[in-house]
């Protein structure tokens, strides 16, 4: 069964949206659009503090326990997140699974640390990928403004070996362009690895839905396109059912 996952990048308090993580602008407050997706029959939400890796704080605990008041599906929340102490935090605001990516860049032993304490179910790889070219991509780091120097595929590999139970995949090429998902992208770390991949940027129109559903990614997240309501997350269900992919109706 495919998930259909809605995107929620925030600053502050506020739901925000650009285009290759850049240019971040104001869309609205993140309550409103997820409880809307909430009652439209989305699967589950992602909540990402996008900046919280450079300035060294976040503003996830107030946005996630107010949303657990009104939304009773999973929430996986990212950004800022460096210690056991982090995650234990947002758990107890209400996320069910905890986003890592920064931290883990330069530390790669929490994602141990956060899996043995609180399981593997509960750790969730954020990857923002940037292409490189000849079929490689590197992972950025501090919304996609650093490079680590990491080949995408060889990390995904390592961080399963510490324990992360799912990988959330963004490409910055495509974030926000509507342009479509990398598939060679989702499909390359999908083959890298046994945990379910969670794709993420690009998504444009129903019709980029099947080639993103063939590279085999067991959720996809989607932003902008909700934000805008050029889509609803019924129209998005309904054209997975009709290429033959089950989902939650």
């Amino acid at each position: 069964m495919k998930r259909v996952i809605g995107r929620l990048d925030v600053k502050g308090p506020n739901l925000i949206k650009g285009v290759h993580m850049e240019g971040l602008r104001v869309v609205g407050d993140p309550q409103t659009y997820a409880t809307e997706y909430y009652h439209q029959g989305i699967d589950e939400l992602i909540y990402i503090d996008l900046v919280a890796s450079l300035y060294g704080r976040s503003n996830l605990n107030e946005i996630v326990t107010k949303a657990c008041q009104e939304i009773f599906i999973p929430i996986t929340v990212g950004g800022g997140v460096r210690s056991i102490e982090d995650a234990v935090t947002l758990l107890r605001c209400g996320a069910d699974k905890i986003a890592v990516n920064t931290a883990a860049v330069h530390r790669p032993e929490l994602l141990t640390e956060i899996s043995k304490e609180l399981g593997a179910q509960c750790v969730v790889l954020s990857v923002e990928a940037k292409q490189r070219g000849g079929g490689q991509w590197e992972v950025v780091t501090d919304c996609g403004r650093e490079w680590s120097g990491l080949e995408v595929r060889e990390w995904v590999q390592r961080a399963e070996q510490h324990g992360v139970g799912e990988v959330l995949v963004t490409s910055v090429d495509r974030d926000g362009t509507k342009l479509g998902f990398d598939c060679e992208l989702v499909r390359a770390v999908r083959e890298s690895c046994s945990v379910p991949i969670i794709a993420s940027g690009g998504f444009g129109c129903l019709g980029h839905l099947n080639l993103m559903l063939e590279a085999g990614p067991a959720a996809f997240a989607v932003g902008a396109q909700l934000h805008a309501r050029h889509v609803r997350v019924g129209d998005i269900k309904a054209e997975c059912k009709s290429h033959g992919y089950e989902v939650r109706l």
